[in-house]
């Protein structure tokens, strides 16, 4: 199939979380670490072409943080992220769903989100057709800004399970 049918997801984990004591998990904010990656996970999707013409991040402190930090690197040519409230908390099956509803126009779709949800959805996604490599090494750790990029052919609403093929595993250093 052509490349013009072929879809794009980026799924991220949120950059290096601070476990500041009595803050309630929700509201955890990067720490220093994080706050100085996270651009980078922004900066990878422009030098690999894969800006996103959509994303969907959870609403939990630290994703949002992420997601500012990642469109200040897109610049222009990223889109307005959707805050969505189910992703924080939300197993791969729920996460999933979240994907199905992408509208069709949507060819590069980015998802910030949560350990183990969006490692265990890369791996319930990746097909036979995978880069052995970017799987091994997404299935054996997936630290903060880990970012799986997927292609599939099929519409959004049908992916399921084994049908987008992992073309790269990165994690953005400086």
């Amino acid at each position: 199939m052509s490349d013009h049918h072929i879809k794009r997801l980026l799924l991220l984990r949120h950059a290096k979380a601070a476990f500041p004591f009595g803050v309630e998990d929700h509201s955890r904010p990067l720490g220093s670490i994080g706050d100085a990656a996270a651009p980078l996970a922004g900066r990878w999707m422009v030098e690999n072409d894969v800006v996103p013409d959509y994303i969907v991040c959870s609403d939990a402190l630290r994703t949002r943080s992420t997601c500012a930090w990642v469109s200040s690197e897109l610049g222009e040519a990223g889109p307005t992220p959707y805050i969505d409230s189910r992703v924080y908390g939300a197993g791969p099956a729920r996460l999933l769903s979240i994907i199905n509803e992408t509208p069709e126009t949507v060819r590069t779709l980015l998802v910030i989100g949560h350990l183990p949800t969006v490692q265990e959805l890369a791996m319930n996604l990746a097909s036979k057709e995978s880069d052995e490599s970017a799987v091994m090494d997404l299935a054996t750790e997936y630290p903060p800004l880990g970012l799986t990029l997927l292609e599939a052919t099929k519409p959004w609403a049908e992916l399921d399970g084994r049908d987008a093929r992992v073309t790269r595993f990165a994690v953005p250093r400086p």
